[in-house]
């Protein structure tokens, strides 16, 4: 599974540690991530993540 950086602020989602602390379990591909997930960080949307 890819990894996804945030443009605003560097966050890096990696698909094996997912994101538990807001519901995402890890194994979830950042494409199975509801779209109104917000970077843990900063809070920008999932449209503002690009590929690593």
């Amino acid at each position: 599974m890819k990894k996804y950086v945030c443009q605003t602020c560097g966050y890096i989602y990696d698909p094996a540690a997912g994101d538990p602390d807001n519901g995402i379990a890890p194994g979830t591909d950042f494409n199975d991530i509801p779209d109104d997930w917000t970077c843990p960080v900063c809070g920008v949307p999932k449209s503002d993540f690009v590929e690593v």
